[in-house]
């Protein structure tokens, strides 16, 4: 018998995201709850390969069982399109185990990025009313994200430059370097982001974009 994968829920009467607390990254959106959830089970097919770069397996998607675990009150953030509640679940202790799995999977996160937008054709398909960033504007969004990123976790790092990769590497690692300690749960440097939130919040950001990228690099 497979083991259920927890959901949790952040709600508003527009929009709502379901994501599976144990799995950074693994978060999808929709206009309703029961949409949300449809719409992530229909992505373990796409987030499986990022749990084996990490060295960890999702069970068959086609025996996959979700369960609603938690249900939290959106706000402009999850309108606007991010999972920006810090939740019950995310204020869980980590142990160093547990802390060395969260920074794997963000790493894997982060090479899914990488070799998407390596692969990717520098203009892509527009939207149906012809917006939507090129590839290079999207790589320069998420690398400046990530350095906002940094700061929520207590970093003070120069900004990386997408044509240095040196500067990128740099940053990762030191975020890399937080979220491998292991924490009571409490808050990072004292601000509001959590260990786990923070995993979620960054590999999110990197697979919504390679996924982004895939889907309008197709004809």
């Amino acid at each position: 018998m497979t083991k259920p994968v927890g959901v949790s829920i952040e709600a508003t009467p527009k929009k709502s995201f379901a994501t599976a607390v144990d799995w950074p990254g693994w978060s999808r959106s929709a206009k309703a709850e029961a949409l949300a959830i449809e719409t992530l089970a229909s992505y373990a097919e796409r987030y499986a390969p990022v749990a084996r770069l990490a060295g960890e397996a999702l069970d068959d998607p086609d025996r996959l069982e979700l369960d609603v675990v938690e249900r939290t009150e959106g706000g402009a953030s999850t309108e606007f399109g991010v999972p920006g509640n810090v939740t019950k679940h995310d204020r869980r202790p980590v142990s160093a185990k547990e802390a060395d799995r969260l920074a794997r999977l963000v790493d894997a996160a982060w090479q899914t990025f990488d070799k998407v937008a390596k692969g990717a054709p520098s203009d892509l398909r527009k939207g149906p009313r012809g917006g939507g960033r090129n590839t290079s504007k999207i790589v320069d969004h998420v690398l400046g994200s990530d350095h906002a990123y940094a700061r929520e976790m207590g970093l003070r790092l120069p900004p990386p430059d997408p044509a240095d990769r040196a500067t990128v590497e740099a940053l990762r690692a030191a975020m890399m370097d937080v979220l491998r300690q292991k924490s009571d749960g409490s808050p990072l440097a004292g601000r509001k982001w959590t260990t786990r939130y923070a995993a979620h919040r960054i590999a999110w950001h990197a697979l919504d974009h390679a996924w982004e990228i895939e889907d309008r690099s197709e004809a």
